[in-house]
């Protein structure tokens, strides 16, 4: 007998169903946070919170626990490395879902279903200036511009096309694109 035997089936068979759940949780620790629907961040959820929750033992047998679940040793590293040590301090709630809005088609709830601890990504501009500004890069950039010819920069951009001011631009294609030939085909008869 099947007693107390409840789970988020999202209309799948199992192996279809461990799949979505696998992939969701993947895109989970690559990202730290995805959009999908309520009802399939729900049913991973319980997942991430196992997965992160074995990232902040950091063993070999929680290793090798997260592994059955993401399939892929860059990602356990990634996990026990970069995400784990963000949840030190934290017991629970490793995760969040937010409303975000419904989706057009079928109407269904669409959510942002994130980590409630993020890694912040400096952007890899900033890197490349702060490493200009520090002492000798300075020195090299303002040589670099000084020995460039301007007549090359004349010859890179010639064959550019320019942009006709006062001409309007092409609309963008239709959302339907070539569908419409379709419809005005005439259709043999029955």
């Amino acid at each position: 007998m099947r007693h107390a035997d409840a789970r988020f089936k999202l209309n799948r068979f199992t192996s279809w169903h461990k799949a979505t759940l696998k992939s969701l949780v993947r895109s989970m620790v690559i990202h730290q946070g995805i959009e999908t629907t309520m009802a399939r961040a729900k049913a991973a959820r319980p997942q991430a919170e196992k997965l992160i929750s074995l990232a902040k033992e950091n063993t070999l047998s929680a290793k090798r626990e997260a592994f059955k679940i993401l399939g892929s040793h860059k990602l356990v590293s990634m996990l026990f490395k970069e995400v784990g040590p963000l949840f030190a301090k934290r017991g629970s709630g490793f995760t969040r879902i937010i409303n975000l809005k419904k989706r057009r088609g079928d109407n269904a709830q669409i959510v942002i279903f994130e980590l409630t601890e993020r890694k912040v990504k400096e952007p890899k501009k900033q890197k490349k200036v702060e490493e200009a500004a520090s002492g000798d890069g300075i020195e090299s950039i303002s040589g670099d511009l000084e020995k460039t010819n301007p007549q090359d920069k004349l010859k890179e951009t010639a064959f550019l096309p320019k942009e006709r001011k006062g001409e309007p631009k092409k609309p963008a294609k239709n959302f339907l694109g070539g569908i419409k030939k379709i419809f005005k085909k005439e259709r043999d008869s029955l």
